[in-house]
């Protein structure tokens, strides 16, 4: 499955290969919300490969350009499940300036692991807080380091929006949410949606990490950089890390 397709159908082809991926194996994209840097692939990539593209009402109109009729567009609603293959997917709403934003938790319900995908997050909501409760894997927006987008190239009109409680989470407010999703079973965190202008990989990965160590987590802590994909990881393999204590809750 994949969660957004923001890279050119060629860019996201490449990448799969490069973690030795066919692109007729994804059984499934999506899609978050309708931002160019979510969807910019979806639609070549979606008839390419006879890809199922899931998304929700708002978001498909929102995205009209992008397809041509001949996709396999299917519909879902914030609050509502989904099965996708042994995958389920839950969709809950988020505060973005897009039409109808999402983000999504995925569990497999033979393991009991869960993903967290949050990118986009103005701010961290209660709701957005419960749906994202007992992650085994995060994969959080660490945007931008609030010095860096003060002294950025942005106008200051881009700067508030980025700023603001419908734009995007700093690495200050990354840390701090971290923290409070923080519990024993949380084995991987993976920071993701970097600014290039605003952020560097180091300094999110020191913010975020100081903080998490602060409270006793052991686990993986990564950066997910723009130009490379990140490695696959083997969700039970991380758990062991966690040690043997923590085997008996996977």
């Amino acid at each position: 499955m994949l969660v957004d397709a923001g890279f050119s159908a060629k860019a996201i082809e490449d990448r799969l290969g490069s973690l030795g991926i066919l692109p007729e194996e994804i059984d499934a994209i999506v899609v978050t919300h309708d931002h160019g840097d979510h969807t910019r692939g979806v639609g070549v990539f979606a008839r390419r490969h006879g890809t199922p593209v899931y998304l929700t009402d708002p978001t498909r109109e929102a995205c009209t350009s992008l397809f041509r009729g001949k996709e396999r567009l299917e519909s879902y609603r914030a609050g509502f499940p989904f099965s996708i293959g042994s995958l389920t997917v839950h969709p809950f709403l988020t505060a973005h300036d897009a039409r109808d934003p999402v983000a999504v938790s995925i569990t497999e319900p033979g393991s009991g692991f869960k993903l967290g995908i949050a990118t986009d997050l103005g701010r961290p909501t209660s709701q957005v807080r419960h749906a994202l409760s007992e992650c085994d894997v995060l994969i959080l927006e660490a945007n931008h380091d609030q010095g860096l987008l003060h002294q950025g190239p942005y106008p200051a009109s881009v700067r508030s929006r980025i700023a603001s409680s419908h734009g995007h989470l700093s690495n200050e407010a990354a840390a701090q949410f971290a923290v409070e999703l923080f519990h024993p079973r949380l084995a991987a965190v993976v920071l993701a949606h970097l600014s290039a202008e605003c952020n560097r990989p180091g300094l999110a990965e020191a913010v975020v990490g100081e903080a998490l160590r602060d409270v006793g987590y052991e686990g993986l802590l990564k950066v997910a950089e723009q130009d490379t994909p990140t490695q696959l990881m083997d969700v039970a393999e991380l758990q062991k890390r966690l040690g043997p204590d923590q085997l008996p809750l996977i």
